[in-house]
């Protein structure tokens, strides 16, 4: 009796085990933290920011004011740095990838209308 519990046990033991070192070996994190500069002046410009790049599949996202660096923590399989970049530019803010279009940066409170970098 106590050598099929024990045959059990062991069976049980070592599927679990398997299973967890495949996990690891295998498993690939989709979880992506990246950071980007993205043009903006205030808090209100921050506000716009966080929300516009706040999408299914971002679990973390936060611009600094000084440093103008936003960092941003998603899931690659969710969503990707581009589409994030686009929907940013979208709202009237420049991103490495993407300038915002004249009438969408015209139409931002004066306070938050940055310098523009010529191109």
């Amino acid at each position: 009796m106590k050598s099929i519990i024990l045959k059990n046990l062991l069976i049980i033991l070592s599927i679990f085990l398997i299973q967890n070192i495949n996990n690891l070996v295998f498993g690939q994190s989709s979880q992506i933290s990246k950071t980007i500069e993205v043009s903006g002046n205030c808090k209100m410009c921050k506000k716009q920011i966080e929300k516009a790049g706040k999408t299914k599949g971002v679990s973390d996202i936060n611009w600094d004011i000084k440093s103008h660096l936003l960092t941003i923590s998603y899931d690659s399989l969710k969503t990707s740095i581009d589409k994030i970049q686009l929907r940013i530019a979208a709202v009237g803010y420049d991103t490495p990838l993407f300038k915002a279009n004249e009438e969408t940066y015209n139409k931002l409170h004066t306070c938050c209308q940055y310098p523009r970098k010529k191109e």
